[in-house]
């Protein structure tokens, strides 16, 4: 059973007969939205069951001439209509089956940052047919089973900036870095030094999430879920139209970047609003534009 199917509006359902029987049902009213001939003469179809706009269940497998359809696995979706990244990325496949990650050199969230590619069929069709397979830009988008609200840092407008202006510079600072830059090893190396002073000094008196304003970071074992702090910029509420269950679409702004963090309205503690900042852990899903 997918953890991240209640993130979609589907928290009851706990048995594995029970989700069993709704894939069957999600498969017979879904819209098939691509498929392509196998090298051993079978077709391999995606369908995409869609429970409020842009958010949904895919289900991909094989479906024989008389129609029947065979699902081999499946995964939730919500996603995200605006580029969140434009940074150079590589696709790989996944071990397990053909599905596919993507690889962002992000230097914003200062590491390689890994999502789950929400479009893998249509990056299997271009190279089939020898098309560009290029991205030119990625729309991320974290699912999550659990969240919390917390409050603002407190800032002028001129902190903000000043705020603004460093993350761009460490950005820039970063990328010469990786470029061989010596000088920008050696501020960045100076500037994680008094980052470490500051941070030791406030830590006596203040609380953490005083200090740390946002954040991104991998978090467990598995390399495409991340822990992030982020300030919500906007936010919308999605229904299932299957259980009634409301779904938070935040957006975040963390660390420069801005993406969409899904949650089922059960399972946030505290409510969501522009200004406030969404902490919680994040299976990271990104389309890919071609």
């Amino acid at each position: 059973m997918h953890k991240f199917m209640r993130t979609v509006g589907f928290s009851m359902y706990q048995k594995k007969r029970d989700m069993e029987a709704l894939l069957k049902e999600l498969a017979a009213q879904a819209v098939r939205t691509g498929r392509m001939a196998e090298k051993d003469g079978s077709m391999f179809c995606e369908l995409r069951a869609e429970l409020a706009d842009d958010m949904g269940v895919v289900l991909a497998g094989e479906m024989d001439e008389e129609g029947n359809f065979s699902q081999e696995y499946y995964f939730p979706y919500v996603k995200n209509t605006g580029i969140s990244s434009a940074a150079e990325c590589s696709i790989q496949r996944h071990a397990e089956k053909e599905t596919y990650a993507g690889l962002l050199d992000e230097y914003r969230v200062g590491i390689s940052l890994i999502f789950y590619m929400e479009n893998s069929l249509e990056y299997r069709l271009r190279r089939q047919n020898k098309e560009v397979t290029e991205a030119k830009g990625v729309s991320l988008t974290g699912l999550a089973v659990q969240g919390k609200i917390l409050l603002p840092v407190q800032k002028t407008r001129q902190q903000a900036e000043n705020s603004r202006q460093e993350s761009k510079k460490r950005t820039r600072l970063i990328e010469a870095a990786k470029n061989g830059d010596e000088d920008a090893i050696e501020t960045l190396t100076i500037e994680d030094i008094d980052l470490y002073s500051m941070v030791s000094r406030r830590i006596a008196h203040e609380d953490v999430y005083s200090i740390i304003d946002t954040c991104f970071m991998p978090c467990g074992v598995e390399c495409d879920q991340y822990a992030v702090i982020g300030e919500i910029t906007d936010m919308e509420i999605k229904t299932n139209r299957m259980t009634g269950e409301e779904v938070y679409n935040l957006k975040l702004d963390c660390n420069d970047m801005q993406f969409y963090v899904a949650i089922n309205k059960k399972d946030l503690l505290g409510e969501p609003l522009p200004g406030r900042r969404f902490k919680g852990q994040v299976w990271m899903q990104g389309t890919v534009e071609f």
